[in-house]
This record gives structure tokens, sequence and C-alpha cells, in this order.
């Protein structure tokens, strides 16, 4: 029986098909778009593994309902991405929300479902308001983001929040296997170039953007690590638990100065930027904004990812092999 994977044209969703495949299974991928997902069908097929494509809109129930159908494991990685949103509810909150609504609700309709790995993010453990310094775990939660404040960290708490209210209603006899996934900021060999934006975006500007950084501490994770925690969480791991993904954080100078070393044929940007210069940059970048500044620059936090690697059987890829096959894979 396949294993359905919402949200498989994105960065972390086409990795974990990658992953699926590499393993033999058979593998129902859903996309709204079916032309941005072509290129998975060049994804190498490993021991009997099948895939099949299919159109799904989660915000179209009966889309939704068609794809899950007769699914028992679903890794449900379909969200939205806050760059690029002019419209913070309609772009970022009711695709992760109401989306989210729309596949329990197909799936209490189907009634066969028995696994699922939802994918979350930091953004659900991080609040809004933070002391800088801040060390956050798998207990804490984004119980203060608005839409006008952190659209994303509401999204992607009040989705997880649907998923697992919705689980924990289940009888116990019926009750499926449950388990989220949190990563910080995602890196890696991107397969579409559409991944280079999104989280690629901060290793994109490395590749073509100016000679200069801001102070802005990034804290990463390799995309595929992420998707072996996602394929292992199916059977390995603690049921209903969370776990955070999350490998090293650096500040972008500091990412620049690796850079040097691990690749010197090149110049990478190294000179910080002043902040005042940042915030009036800010008013001209359509990618930046006041507010973001304002809640990031010179901002550094870190991650407790406790026994993720344990209990999901895989081990962080070094940073810097990451750093190194991020800029590779935008470079070519």
């Amino acid at each position: 029986m396949a294993v359905l994977v919402t949200g498989a044209a994105g960065f972390i969703g086409s990795h974990v098909v990658a992953q699926l495949l590499q393993s033999g299974a058979q593998v129902r991928a859903t996309v709204r778009n079916p032309k941005n997902a072509t290129f998975l069908n060049s994804l190498p097929l490993v021991n009997g593994a099948s895939l099949q494509i299919v159109t799904m809109d989660l915000l179209d129930f009966a889309s939704v309902r068609s794809a899950v159908s007769d699914c028992k494991d679903i890794i449900h990685c379909a969200a939205s991405l806050p760059v690029g949103a002019n419209d913070a509810q309609k772009d970022i909150v009711d695709p992760s929300i109401e989306g989210t609504s729309n596949l329990v609700k197909a799936l209490q309709q189907a009634g066969v479902v028995e696994r699922i790995v939802h994918t979350s993010s930091v953004a659900a453990i991080r609040n809004t308001s933070h002391e800088n310094g801040t060390i956050f775990s798998v207990t804490d939660w984004c119980d203060d983001a608005t839409v006008k404040s952190n659209p994303y960290g509401l999204a992607k708490a009040g989705a997880e929040k649907v998923m697992r209210q919705w689980v924990e209603g289940q009888d116990e006899d019926s009750k499926p296997r449950l388990i989220t996934i949190h990563p910080s900021i995602v890196f890696g060999p991107i397969l579409s170039a559409r991944h280079k934006n999104g989280s690629m975006s901060y290793i994109e500007h490395f590749n073509s953007g100016p000679p200069f950084v801001l102070k802005i501490n990034i804290n990463f994770v390799d995309v595929r690590d992420v998707a072996k925690a996602h394929v292992s969480a199916l059977t390995n791991g603690q049921d209903g638990e969370r776990y955070l993904l999350h490998k090293r954080g650096m500040w972008m100078h500091e990412i620049g100065a690796e850079l040097c070393k691990l690749k010197p044929e090149r110049k990478w940007a190294t000179r910080k930027l002043p902040s005042v210069f940042a915030y009036l940059m800010a008013v001209f970048h359509p990618k930046l904004s006041i507010r973001q500044l304002r809640g990031n620059l010179g901002i550094q936090i870190g991650y407790d990812v406790g026994n993720v690697e344990q209990d999901l059987d895989f081990v962080f890829t070094d940073y810097q092999q990451t750093l190194v096959d991020s800029i590779d894979s935008i470079s070519q």
C-alpha cells in the first residue's frame, strides 16, 4: 500500500519522496501543480519502488479525500512559506490550519490511516517574543503568535494542534501513531530550481547576492537528515512525540568565512553590514522588513534536540558537508 506524501514538490517533501523510493516504497505524491513536480519522475526507483503523482489542494476537500482514500501511512509535508506572501492569513495561515483540518476530516472518513508523520517547524516551538540566548526544546510552544506578529509561527503551531487534537480524539483501538518533526532552517542539495526560494535563499545570498551579510544568526539542519527522520518516524521513535531537528547555529559572516575555507576558489561575503544600513535596506528590499530585522538582527537562540538521533536512528550530517553540498547544488 502506498505511502502518501503531501507537498511532495517542496524542498523537504521531495527529499522525503527520494528517501522512500530509495527504500523500495510505493509512494503517492501530492502536488498542487503537477508542472512543478515533473522533476520527481527522475528520482531513482529502487527495489520495486513506485511513484504516483496526484493533484491535491489542501483547501479543496474533494481532492484531499481522493488522495488519502486508501493510504495507511501519511507523511504530511505540505505547507506555505512566508516568502513573497501578500496576505498572511490567506497565503500562510489558512493553507496550514484549514488545510490540515481538511486532511484530518478526510482521514476520518477514510478510516484506514495507521501512521502519521507531520512536518512542523521550530516556528511552532519558538515564541514570537523571546530573550537573546534562549534555548528552546520540544516542550515549548509558540503560543503568542498572531497573524500580524508571526503568521508562520501561528500557522505551524495551529496546524500541529489540529492534527494532535484529532489523533487524541480517536478511540484507543483505532488511534493512529503520530510523530511531529520540527526542523530549524533547512539547507542541503536542491532537487529543483524552485527550491532556491525559502530557506535556501540564505545560501543563494552567498552565491549571487551582494558582498556583505547581515548580522543574523542562522540555525540550520540538512534536508537529507530531515527526510531520513521523516521516513524513520513511520516505525521508530515514541508515539506522540515531537522531534526537533537542528545541527548548528552560525552567524552569516561565519558561514561566509567557512565557505572561504571550504571553497577557496571563490570569494564569499563575510563583511557585516552595519545595522543602520540594514534597516535602510529593509525599506526597499522586497524580502526584508523592519519587523523581521527587529526580531532577528543580532539575536542568537539555540535548540535542544534531545535524543532525536537515537530515537529516529540517524546521525546528523556534518555541517561543513551541508554547506558545501548546498552551495554546489545552486551553483550548477
